[in-house]
């Protein structure tokens, strides 16, 4: 692997885990804790995670339990999901919240996939973007000298494979996902 490639390879991780935590968070037609990922609580004047202030558990397929350590902001943990506007009804039993994840009507599936596919674009976007800084880089290179010609067309040629690879991978985790949002 060239060493352009290699100073980016940080990136190409990090698009690929935050591409995996967004579609983590779309909802399946099975009760899923992830869901909650991106729900933050304002509890003690601070603005902190869900997983941060109570333990998320799943009770069976459609429902989920959400257990405070502090009863007191059981009303805060509420209106933060409830402001999430997840699609799940929300249920404050006084010292839990009871979360209920809808059966998925086949509308539901196709919005679901279309936010998947928003995410899946905007990944690949991403990976253009350090495809266009690499592609820069080593055209620059070339125009120091610091490459040959032959050299600039081998590593770009390097980076069109690595791209393609990328690409591939996050196809088949949207594919993936797809298939769980499509099952009933």
């Amino acid at each position: 692997m060239n060493q352009y490639i290699e100073a980016k390879k940080g990136e190409f991780e990090k698009t690929i885990e935050f591409f995996k935590k967004e579609i983590g968070s779309l909802r399946t037609g099975r009760a899923n804790p992830n869901i909650f990922d991106a729900v933050v609580v304002s509890a003690y004047g601070v603005r902190t995670p869900l997983n941060g202030v109570a333990a998320i558990n799943v009770a069976d397929g459609q429902s989920i339990t959400i257990a405070p350590w502090d009863k007191n902001i059981i009303k805060e943990i509420e209106k933060a999901i409830i402001e999430a506007d997840l699609g799940v009804s929300v249920v404050n039993e006084g010292g839990q919240i009871r979360v209920t994840v809808p059966r998925m009507t086949e509308e539901n599936r196709k919005d679901l996939v279309k936010k998947l596919n928003e995410k899946y674009e905007q990944a690949r976007i991403s990976f253009r973007q350090i495809r266009d800084e690499i592609k820069t880089k080593i055209e620059q290179e070339e125009k120091e000298k610091a490459v040959t010609e032959d050299e600039k067309f081998k590593y770009i040629k390097e980076l069109d494979e690595e791209i393609t690879k990328r690409n591939n991978e996050i196809k088949e985790i949207r594919e993936k996902k797809e298939a769980e949002i499509m099952t009933i």
